[in-house]
């Protein structure tokens, strides 16, 4: 429709933003506040009105309006909220557990309450019925059960059902006459696992699929009262499933708008030329989704809501760099309560699984990393740091200076640091929404703050601080999308765009070593201009699971073949002609027997052509090329599976030209203002110029500030603002960035927080180089690694733990290597320890140390510690419960050198591997791990180094050493609040831990003392000093209760006493393997239990190993979490000393000739109390082939304790059901043959309750 309006929107969590395309093409703009019920009941709709020139609640006339292209944070709101609509799950039998279970891993390591989040469907309903994972039909679909049960929910007012059936993404008919029966007793919204989310993993199709029917009708309501409010023409809804929402309220016509008079210079028009749409003939009403695309209102889901902002600011992000002459990009989108980032390289990525609020899901989204650094995060300061979030102001109250009574937040250190000019920013607050920023009250906050510091700094300098930390922050969340993932972010320009990133981006460019930054004229409000540059999209993908091959290839043309006619169909559905549509065909590949798929391309077409795949051969080069680059190494000698196909019909983009203008060399019109910052730790002189009064070619040379209409724009010293022809302004360094900061060596506690930060960065950094690079599912999927920094000394800095029982072991190690290489370490070596004597903990768990070398002093070290698949021993896995000797277990190394002067000793270590009485049974596997365990390393290192480049050495050292005295002094008052105490637990096989704290309250110092426990044991529950020190690591760090690095300051004010030849300090040549895993967990119980903190949990890792000569597989498996004074335990979670993840059902079976009969929480068999503790499982699991099978658990006798008058929990139970159904029991540590048919049981002990009832 010629001469009609168009607008792009994008409703935020803290601003919603409006952009209106008019007749005559130029773009005017408005911001508002998301939330302002005194106001207006949507912001969106009020946002139309407001440039339409409408007032409010007049009818906003369609024939005025062509489009309305719209994100929106609804779903999400919804989600985080809990407040989609109820839900009836339907499952398979022995599975109505498997979502809220997961993987069994906890999100946070030290909690004493682990919080899961809660579920999102209402009620469960197991589904009689079971298809294998080569689709035998194993049990008949029970249909009338299932009729029964939709009958009920019907009746108690569920309309919201999402089906979920093992295998179902290959295997689809049991769940096609579920998800008809439903429809046909007229449930409203029905949402089958095949059609949301048709790949492998249960749990992530599952969480999708729930969220798809939890949040469509939700959508729905909203996407009708849009509708409603711009009379546009309706469209048929699938129904409405009930009130859920505030925008259900909204639809049903409970609020209304209020009048509002935004100050004017909100709506203004840009000299941009805007998009231009072919072929449009009438209104339309469509959104973003997660994936990048846009689609049609109604056929807007659930699960393509969750990122539909977010994603709308990539495709601005990419457009706008592009057009800027930029190929490579970092997106920075700051806005009011959290910063997202992402990386584009030619093409958008995408992450077809990711978690969001809690949710797994299993569907196609654009590859965005969201920190919580917004401009709401709210500022700590604990007595020793400062502190940025995670927790936030939000948009209400907001930040101290939205005149709400909000807390300071980060964009109130900018208004203190002068870098926010209330006079210049939208006046927007205050109960008419016509008031300025509150200066007056964010000085006297930050006054009231530097008072409480004291130290004599000013209220300017702990804004400055409070800046610096939420930037490092940022820059950290930037790494991990580029630096993490092999990509050089010094080659890229840093497009800034949101609210707040524009006070930010200079200093985030630095803190990467950027030197460019591109600032778009609609910066603040890209998101919702992306949504005008954007493509309608459709993709689908299917999985196919077939080894790479000419079959493969066969069945990936017939899927993509489908897939593509479906998706044609939908863009073509929306107006777009099929000759203007382009396909794009993508295989997802991996290794045979990892869980990592990359995306290559796989063919394209146009409309409905023919469709032309890419050779095998080509497939197979491309992801050689991807998987080299992504993980550093490939390996021509495995296997290829095609997992997937996804196909994208992309069509009726915008034409995005952006015209340039004439440049000129006129000097600088005079400055709005004159004024001053604070940034760097000093006052800055600078002149503030609003973009409007800058022609194309000028340039800003700072310090400066540049005001646009809804962005703030800090041209740090150091760098210049240009204006380019096509009205961008692009930020260059040209100064070179002084690298060498005089910052001290005193403990500052602004630079605390940022070198904390920057360690444990290093540490996770290697963390993912290792995961990355790994050969072995151990490590790059179940995550059973650690990688940490220490000091030349070999104490620990920094420690990314995914294994908290390596945590206080791994600097055992390192001591070891250097006291035993004193004098002949040399730059290019690394050495290999697992010797349980000598700071191993058991044979497995092999870790490398690399020193860290200035020329031909050590300066500091690193170590990476990774659990490998096998090394030896009498049975597969080196789990044995039957091995009395360590030589049972494997293969020892015990300061082996792995690396001569950068030397890789392959042979060497092949021949330690294999030259053995119990040789590893894969020693390339371990070899190729050992790899990952060296680049791991050397990440570390290289950054370590660029930290010295840049902090100077004596300032690096002085602030490892300051990092450990903070945490030593939160440990320190963690013993303050304790008092003399001592505990003592019997074990399974008759052992005693016995454990007394004694506190020095004058000291501040604690003993604990082991002393009492039983001798070294003939069997292998003997477990290393080293894992006694990290068991008691774990427990104090738990204790402080607060977010502090985990280092060995943590231990500095505690004497640990354990008894020579005692279970807890065995010698050679005592087997240990049980030791780790079991009497690991007894011990953290029996320090809780001293400590009065919790009851037992569970005590055991129930490790079950199972084999045969082409099988090997390893799992342990979680229990209830206990209570403690003050919270309840946790369902179904692991504990204490592990939080290995749990290989998904439809992948164990799809690797393993097994099938998972049941997997599920038992109710109330938690321990009772005051506080009830979680609650356990029962995993049964039946073979298809003969195996062999070993069992390690502990609590199979005596049953995890209450504390404080709360119950005991229950013991656990081992079983084989054998041949005509004849139950025989396994002992806690036993070993057995299971014939195909057969099936093991294992039934975890659960943890105590807290408290008398």
């Amino acid at each position: 429709m010629s001469g009609s309006w168009e607008f792009w929107i994008d409703r935020g969590g803290t601003f919603t933003d409006v952009i209106g395309r008019r007749p005559d093409g130029a773009l005017v703009t408005h911001k508002l506040l998301s939330e302002n019920p005194e106001a207006y009941r949507d912001a969106a709709v009020h946002g139309i009105r407001h440039l339409l020139g409408l007032k409010p609640g007049d009818a906003i006339p369609s024939e005025c309006i062509a489009a309305v292209k719209m994100g929106t944070t609804v779903a999400t709101n919804a989600l985080l909220e809990r407040k989609g609509d109820r839900t009836l799950l339907l499952i398979t039998k022995g599975f109505r557990d498997a979502l809220r279970i997961g993987y069994q891993a906890r999100p946070k390591i030290f909690a004493k309450h682990i919080i899961k989040p809660d579920m999102l469907y209402e009620r469960v309903f197991e589904v009689d019925e079971r298809v294998r994972a080569d689709g035998t039909v194993e049990r008949e679909l029970d249909l009338a059960a299932v009729r029964a049960e939709l009958e009920r929910a019907k009746a108690d007012g569920i309309n919201a059902v999402a089906v979920v059936l093992m295998h179902a993404y290959r295997y689809n008919a049991h769940e096609q006459r579920v998800a008809a029966l439903a429809r046909e007793l007229g449930f409203p919204q029905v949402s089958a696992s095949h059609e949301v989310s048709p790949l492998i993993k249960l749990v992530g199709r599952g969480d999708t699929t729930v969220v798809d029917s939890y949040l469509s009708p939700i959508l729905r309501r909203y996407v009708a009262q849009v509708a409603g409010e711009l009379s546009s023409s309706p469209f048929p809804l699938a129904g409405d499933g009930g009130v859920g929402s505030r925008e259900a309220a909204h639809a049903s016509g409970r609020v209304h708008d209020k009048p509002s008079t935004p100050p004017r210079h909100l709506s203004t028009p840009t000299s941009n030329p805007s998009p231009q749409r072919e072929g449009e003939k009438e209104t339309r009403l469509m959104f973003m989704m997660s994936s990048g695309g846009l689609t049609a209102a109604e056929l807007f889901r659930g699960k393509d809501a969750i990122l539909s902002g977010p994603a709308a600011g990539v495709v601005g992000m990419a457009e706008t760099g592009r057009s800027a002459g930029f190929t490579r990009l970092i997106g920075f989108d700051m806005g009011g309560t959290s910063t997202d980032v992402s990386h584009y390289a030619g093409e958008y990525e995408r992450a077809f699984e990711t978690e969001v609020a809690g949710v797994r899901m299993r569907a196609p989204m654009m590859l965005i990393h969201t920190v919580a650094a917004g401009g709401g995060s709210i500022l700590h300061f604990d007595g020793a740091r400062f502190r940025v979030g995670p927790d936030s102001a939000g948009a209400n109250p907001g930040p101290k200076c939205y005149r709400r009574g909000g807390p300071l937040a980060v964009t109130d250190a900018n208004v203190m640091a002068g870098k926010l000019i209330p006079d210049f920013f939208p006046k927007i607050f205050g109960p008419q929404q016509n008031q300025a920023l509150d200066a007056d009250a964010v000085r006297a906050a930050f006054a009231e703050m530097a008072k409480e510091i004291g130290n004599g700094r000013s209220a300017e300098e702990v804004a400055d601080g409070f800046i610096k930390i939420a930037v490092e922050n940022m820059a950290n969340a930037i790494k991990k999308i580029s630096v993490q993932r092999g990509y050089d972010v010094t080659r890229y320009a840093l497009n800034c765009f949101g609210g707040a990133g524009g006070q930010h981006a200079c200093l985030v460019a630095d803190a990467l070593g950027m030197t460019s930054v591109l600032i778009h004229p609609l910066s603040s409000l890209l998101s919702a201009y992306g949504m005008g540059l954007a493509d309608i999209r459709s993709v689908r993908q299917q999985a196919i699971e077939e080894p790479f091959g000419t079959k493969a290839r066969k069945v990936l043309e017939t899927t993509a073949r489908r897939l593509a006619g479906d998706a044609i169909g939908e863009v073509a559905g929306q107006g777009i002609a099929a000759g203007k549509i382009k396909l794009h065909v993508r295989a997802h590949i991996r290794y045979a027997g990892t869980d990592t798929p990359l995306i290559v391309d796989a063919g394209t077409s146009i409309g409905r052509g023919a469709l032309k795949l890419a050779p095998l051969e080509k497939m197979k080069s491309a992801f050689e090329r991807a998987h080299k680059a992504r993980f550093g190494f490939i390996d021509r000698a495995k296997s290829l599976v095609i997992e997937a196909v996804s196909v994208e019909a992309v069509g009726g983009g915008a034409t995005f030209t952006e015209k340039p203008r004439k440049t000129t060399r006129t000097k600088l019109a005079a400055p709005a203002r004159r004024t001053r910052f604070f940034s760097g730790g000093k006052w800055h002189r600078a002149l503030v110029y609003t973009r409007d009064t800058l022609s194309p070619g000028q340039k800003v040379k700072g310090p400066a500030i540049v005001i646009e209409p809804h962005q703030t724009v800090v041209v740090e010293h150091g760098w210049q603002a240009e204006l380019t022809a096509k009205n961008h302004l692009v930020l260059k360094r040209v100064q070179k960035l002084a690298r060498t900061r005089a910052i001290g060596t005193h403990a500052d506690p602004v630079m605390l927080e940022v070198f904390n930060n920057l360690f444990m960065s290093i540490a996770e950094q290697m963390g993912v180089a290792l995961q990355n690079t790994a050969y072995s599912v151990n490590i790059k999927e179940r995550l059973d690694f650690s990688c940490a920094v220490f000091d030349g000394n070999g104490s620990l800095v920094a420690n990314a733990p995914h294994m908290p029982v390596h945590l206080g072991s791994m600097d055992r190690a390192v001591e070891t290597i250097i006291r035993e290489n004193k004098g002949k370490i040399r730059p290019g070596d690394a050495y290999a320890i697992n010797a349980p004597y000598n700071g191993g903990t058991h044979l497995p768990d092999i870790t490398i140390c690399t020193p860290v070398f200035d020329g031909k002093k050590i300066l500091f070290w690193v170590a990476s510690r990774g659990h490998h698949a096998d090394v030896g021993g009498i049975s597969p896995g080196s789990m044995s419960p039957n091995a009395t000797n360590i030589e049972q277990e494997g293969v020892l190394f015990d300061n082996f050198k792995i690396v001569d002067r950068g030397r890789f000793r392959e042979a060497a270590l092949y021949a330690a591997l294999t030259d053995n009485k119990y040789p590893a049974r894969n020693p390339l596997q371990n070899v190729n791990d050992i790899k990952a365990q060296i680049a791991a390393n050397e990440m570390g290192i290289h950054e370590l180094r660029k930290m010295v480049r840049y902090f100077t050495l004596p300032v690096v050292r002085a602030y490892m050493r300051h990092v450990q005295d903070n945490a030593a002094e939160s440990v320190r008052r963690v013993i303050d609040r304790l008092h003399d105490s001592a505990f003592a637990i019997e074990t399974d096989q008759g052992n005693t831990i016995k454990v007394r704290i004694a506190v020095d309250k004058k000291k501040r110092e604690a003993t604990v003392d082991f002393t009492g426990t039983s001798p070294q044991q003939p069997s292998n529950f003997n477990a290393p000093e080293p894992v006694t020190r990290a068991a008691v690591l774990y427990v104090f760090r738990v204790m402080v209760d607060d977010d502090i690095p985990m280092n060995a300051g943590c231990l500095r004010p505690i004497r640990i006493v354990i008894p020579k030849q005692s279970i807890l300090t065995p010698e050679y040549p005592a087997a240990v393997v049980a030791g780790n895993v079991e009497t690991s967990q007894e011990v953290t119980n029996c320090l809780f239990g001293a400590l009065g903190a919790m009851a037992a949990a569970q005590g055991t890792m129930n490790n079950l190993n199972f084999g045969n000569a082409r099988y090997q597989y390893y799992e342990t498996i979680c229990s209830g979490s206990p209570a403690g004074p003050g919270f309840p335990g946790t369902d179904a979670v692991h504990t204490h000393m592990t939080n290995t993840r749990l290989t998904d059902p439809e992948i164990l079976e799809f690797r393993y000739p097994v099938l998972l009969e049941d997997f599920h929480i038992r109710k109330d068999s938690g321990g009772r109390g005051k506080w009830n503790a979680g609650n356990g499982i029962r995993r049964t699991i039946r073979f298809l082939e003969k195996m062999e099978c070993t069992v390690l658990s502990g609590h199979r006798r005596v049953p995890p304790f209450g504390l404080a008058g709360g119950s005991d929990g229950q013991v656990g139970e081992n079983w084989v059901r054998r041949h005509g159904g004849r139950m025989e029991k396994l002992q806690g540590a036993d070993a057995t043959v299971i014939d195909a048919g057969e099936a093991i049981i294992i039934q975890t002990p659960t943890a105590g309750g807290y408290g008398k009832p």
